[in-house]
């Protein structure tokens, strides 16, 4: 049986073996490239598809390849490559044509017994309701027989890539500041140690090998624990410190003082260009909205990389920013998150001499906390969604007021001083809340009622249920 829950918002993402195995993945590889042929309205289109370091992404290589075949489409295959780089095949010419797809192979910030796979096609994300609707007909139609055909062309994306990093941040060359870097045992060195030492960049690196089993720490820097090494190391002789996610798309910068989030990595950016227009999602500080507001536009919307690439198309912004860690250049760059592409525009901040603790002292004080995770299960999350959403309407009359709810993206109450976030993960069974204020009493505050709320909430499922 296929399970319906491993056709997610953002991407197709499960347990391999169990979720992910030859049936179900030769099945997606099918549908994909008759996706692939009906928007390109090619024949025989070209996919280029990349993998991570996860033990299991070269079988799933193989299977999603039998089914590509299958459906008369040419593989490209550049082996195990950072994300960034398999966005970057998709701007590339092979054979003279660029590819009409591209598959990113990944479990990305997962537990090593997930995979996944991250899809563009005609370089527009294939997400949402394309996914969900490919998914029900994968379902429907799970007799179809597909034989083992591993046929691929080998390309090297990687050499081009870096050559292009290379002469893009030529003028960094030579640079004193002394900075670390911790890889997590993903794929950010598959380029990125060979980019910084073309640049004769001043830097030591940790766990750069790749081994999907990630033997050190989980590859997700947005959680502080798995920050403990570069925290330990920003301690002596180096000034800043740099980390990646599993695959790459996802960034963590910190200085001897701040561990700078996406949101004000965002904002801090937003100081270099003329009129931005910056693109946030709903976890943002208001500080970055208020504050690009000042010289230029800031948007608010949905989380996830899929929505944020297809707004910045849309709006033609500079740039997009998601809390965690995406970062995503449509300023000279092609508009996709790429945590190596961001590691060099953020020494060049540096290189240019912006201070950036002085820049984030300057900023007005709020007391934010990390983003709080309510678990529930994949079957209730967006029933439970709907429940806080109609509570909301009628809040208990100690409630802290309410000023405004935006709903583009789960809920964002607006109060009097601050704000707090609900909104169902998309990736994994949770609801994930934040809260923010001028003062930490009232993040508290905050933080409190509507976990009460929340509670009540499940409360009130969980009798209707029984």
């Amino acid at each position: 049986m296929i399970k319906k829950s491993i056709f997610r918002e953002y991407d197709i993402r499960g347990i391999v073996g169990d979720e992910l195995n030859e049936q179900s993945v030769k099945l997606i590889g099918y549908h994909l490239g008759q996706q692939t042929i009906q928007r390109s309205k090619e024949k025989n289109p070209v996919v280029v598809v990349g993998f991570d370091a996860r033990t299991h992404s070269p079988e799933l290589f193989g299977y999603l390849t039998s089914g590509f075949n299958k459906a008369g489409c040419q593989v490209l295959g550049m082996g195990m490559v950072a994300t960034g780089v398999n966005y970057f095949a998709s701007f590339q010419k092979y054979y003279g044509k660029r590819p009409n797809a591209s598959v990113m192979i990944t479990g990305s910030h997962n537990p090593s017994e997930y995979n996944g796979f991250k899809i563009t096609i005609e370089n527009n994300p294939f997400f949402g309701e394309d996914i969900y609707s490919m998914g029900d007909e994968i379902i429907q139609n799970t007799a179809l027989s597909i034989e083992d055909n591993e046929a691929y062309e080998e390309i090297d994306v990687k050499t081009a890539y870096i050559n292009y990093m290379v002469k893009e941040f030529d003028h960094l060359k030579g640079m004193k500041e002394k900075f670390i870097i911790d890889c997590g045992n993903g794929v950010a060195d598959t380029v990125l140690t060979a980019i910084l030492d073309q640049l004769e960049l001043n830097y030591d690196a940790l766990y750069t090998t790749p081994d999907g089993t990630f033997p050190n720490h989980h590859p997700d820097p947005s959680e502080e624990k798995n920050l403990k090494d570069v925290m330990e190391a920003l301690k002596g002789e180096y000034e800043y410190a740099f980390a990646y996610d599993g695959d790459a798309d996802r960034i963590a910068f910190l200085t001897k003082r701040n561990n700078v989030k996406g949101d004000i990595m965002a904002l801090l950016f937003a100081k270099t260009m003329n009129n931005p227009v910056i693109i946030g999602e709903v976890k943002c500080t208001q500080i970055m909205y208020d504050k690009i507001n000042e010289a230029g536009t800031a948007v608010m919307y949905k989380t996830g990389h899929s929505n944020l690439k297809v707004k910045l198309k849309e709006l033609n912004a500079d740039m997009a920013a998601e809390v965690s860690g995406h970062i995503f250049f449509n300023d000279r760059y092609f508009g996709y998150d790429d945590a190596v592409y961001a590691t060099f525009r953020l020494l060049e901040l540096i290189q240019n001499g912006m201070d950036i603790d002085k820049e984030i002292d300057n900023l007005p004080q709020v007391f934010s906390t990390e983003e709080i995770k309510v678990h529930t299960t994949e079957e209730e999350k967006f029933a439970l969604m709907d429940k806080i959403k109609e509570k909301l309407q009628t809040p208990p009359s100690d409630f802290p007021k309410i000023l405004d709810i935006i709903d583009v993206d789960g809920v964002r109450v607006i109060f009097e001083n601050g704000w707090g976030l609900v909104r169902a993960s998309n990736t994994t069974p949770v609801l994930v809340t934040r809260f923010e204020s001028t003062s930490q009493e009232l993040a508290k505050l905050y933080e409190t009622q509507l976990n009460d709320l929340i509670q009540s909430a499940q409360d009130e499922l969980s009798n209707t249920a029984n």
